[in-house]
């Protein structure tokens, strides 16, 4: 648990950091929690911001931050997904322990095959 949080921090910081930057470099706009799309009516002198509309109470489709989570998803998802494909492949890489030989049988046992033998013939 302390790890998929502290995990979670870092994959965070790539999105907001490393990925966003140049995801708002392409399409002109760095922050995408900021899109949001008003259902209902708006009272006047409310400001046209995502936090003041929801302050007002008014609906809003506030998709920017599904993007953002989104986006966080996936990179959480790729990295995990990568991490068990490159453990699997070491677990297949590495041969297995070579066969053991065949314990000695203790000296009565094989003692006592001698004698059977023995009468045998």
């Amino acid at each position: 648990m302390i790890i998929g949080g502290a995990f979670g921090k870092i994959v965070d910081s790539l999105v907001n950091d490393v990925i966003m930057p140049v995801v708002g470099l392409v399409f002109g706009r760095l922050d995408f929690s900021s899109l949001f799309l008003v259902l209902g009516s708006v009272p006047p002198g409310t400001p046209e911001t995502l936090e003041g509309l929801r302050k007002a109470g008014v609906p809003v489709l506030a998709y920017g931050s599904f993007i953002t989570v989104a986006v966080n998803f996936l990179i959480l998802a790729f990295i995990i997904f990568m991490m068990v494909k490159q453990i699997n492949r070491l677990k297949r890489e590495t041969p297995p322990p070579p066969p053991a030989a065949p314990a000695a049988a203790p000296e009565d046992i094989v003692l006592l095959r001698e004698i059977r033998d023995s009468l045998r013939r």
